[in-house]
């Protein structure tokens, strides 16, 4: 078959798939345990398999002061064991049986993630709810977590070319709140300043189960659902969680957020540009989130076929809103839309500034035509609908909607919101939020690598 009409019919098939999955929701039914527990459960029998998500609603933001890292510093020790199950138990457990599992710190949340066989669910749960009672508190562990952490920062910081700068650093230059500015990563003088009190405190105050929802997806019914939760979580107790601080910011006003700095491990210039975005619930969340799929998407996105592509003025380029935390819809606090490229030498950083700007003017002037438009909304949808296959990722993406709008039911509202961004709302979008007045700026430049000291012969 001729590979035009091979490609036909694959554009018209997928055209099916998404007319018959138009009207498609993603099954919910949730139940709110006497203690607060959120319980969020979307059945789907079609493999004999579950995905188990457990979202605690405390991230980076609310991480004690002067403890930058801390709440990464906490999801490690959720790993290392309970009086009742040792560390370890939880990989015999899920990885024994061949699932997977894995946790992560966000700015306003920490999840812990699993999916196995429907059978080990219920050991699965047992383990969930011991750790949320009680873990294994004591200086062993702590050092140990302590030193795990301080080598990521070594790893993927310190020892790598551009490090995080893009994330860490545009923050800390766009932000003024320092629940939104610091380093979440973490440091090696406020990780080392981690007491057994500071943990035991921190367990105390967010690990709660009225501070936490449970995500399940896959082959069991609602009832099932609640009942295991009612099982092994119910006996519980509510526990007091302190009031969240005043995180809110307006978008910046003041052209001046810009830094140089130089790179020994880079071999080719790079830069971050962030403008604050949308807030969360925001009229202009959907169409930013169809603004950066227009802008980063994929090889065909606005900005790759401007800077690496057409002009051939960098080397990649990658970004988006709320990156590289989580997604467009992740997000209860302020945050930034970012574009990060590293671009070839002998380009100038105000050629690249220039041509991602260029770019985003000719949107906040034209807006997009109707099948550019319609293109990039059908590609957002398909990879919505992909994406929510998994079970794990399933669980996962209602245990954070649950836990960030307080209604897991919202992932089911994203691709109506998607559907009616017009050409006009991106005008709107682009012209109001990518302003220079609210743009922070971030340049990187490599540097020769300073010479050792003298009789040093490491």
């Amino acid at each position: 078959m001729h590979a035009i009409w091979r490609y036909l019919i694959c554009i018209s098939f997928l055209g099916l798939q998404l007319a018959q999955a138009a009207d498609w929701q993603v099954p919910i039914a949730s139940k709110t345990l006497k203690n607060g527990l959120v319980v969020v459960v979307s059945s789907d029998p079609s493999s004999p398999t579950v995905g188990i998500s457990v979202v605690y609603k405390v991230g980076m933001r609310l991480e004690p002061q002067d403890r930058t890292g801390f709440a990464h510093l906490f999801e490690h020790l959720m790993f290392e064991g309970t009086p009742n199950s040792p560390s370890g138990t939880f990989d015999k457990v899920i990885q024994g049986g061949g699932g997977v599992l894995n946790g992560s710190t966000r700015a306003d949340f920490t999840n812990y993630i699993s999916s196995a066989p429907v059978s080990a669910l219920e050991p699965i749960l047992w383990l969930e709810a011991d750790r949320m009672k009680s873990l294994d508190f004591n200086e062993a562990n702590l050092k140990n977590q302590q030193d795990v952490v301080k080598e990521e920062i070594r790893v993927n910081v310190q020892n790598r070319p551009y490090g995080l700068f893009f994330w860490t650093d545009l923050s800390r230059l766009a932000f003024t709140r320092w629940a939104n500015s610091h380093d979440g990563y973490g440091s090696f003088e406020d990780l080392a300043r981690a007491k057994l009190d500071d943990v035991r405190s921190f367990h105390r105050d967010y690990y709660g189960p009225n501070n936490a929802v449970l995500g399940l997806a896959g082959d069991l019914t609602p009832e099932q659902g609640f009942a295991l939760a009612e099982k092994y979580f119910a006996a519980i107790p509510r526990r007091s969680t302190p009031a969240a601080p005043d995180v809110d910011e307006p978008l910046n006003t003041a052209n001046n957020k810009m830094e140089r700095q130089t790179d020994a491990l880079a071999r080719a210039p790079a830069l971050a540009v962030g403008w604050k975005a949308p807030a969360r619930g925001s009229a202009d969340q959907a169409a930013m989130s169809v603004l950066t799929q227009l802008l980063l998407g994929d090889d065909a996105s606005r900005l790759y076929l401007a800077l690496v592509k057409g002009k051939s003025l960098a080397l990649n380029v990658q970004g988006g809103v709320n990156w590289p935390l989580g997604s467009n819809w992740d997000y209860d606090g302020p945050t930034l839309f970012t574009i990060f490229t590293v671009y070839k030498p002998g380009v100038s950083d105000t050629d690249v500034l220039s041509a991602i700007e260029a770019e985003i003017a000719q949107i906040a002037q034209s807006g997009a035509d109707d099948a550019t438009l319609k293109r990039t909304k059908t590609r957002m949808r398909a990879s919505f609908l992909g994406a929510l296959e998994s079970f794990l990722s399933r669980a996962d993406a209602l245990a954070k909607a649950q836990a960030i709008w307080g209604d897991a039911a919202q992932i089911n509202a994203r691709p109506a919101l998607i559907a009616a961004v017009t050409s006009e709302d991106l005008k709107r979008v682009a012209g109001k939020y990518f302003v220079p007045a609210n743009r922070t700026l971030i340049v990187r430049e490599p540097v020769a690598p300073a010479p050792p000291a003298s009789g040093d012969k490491s």
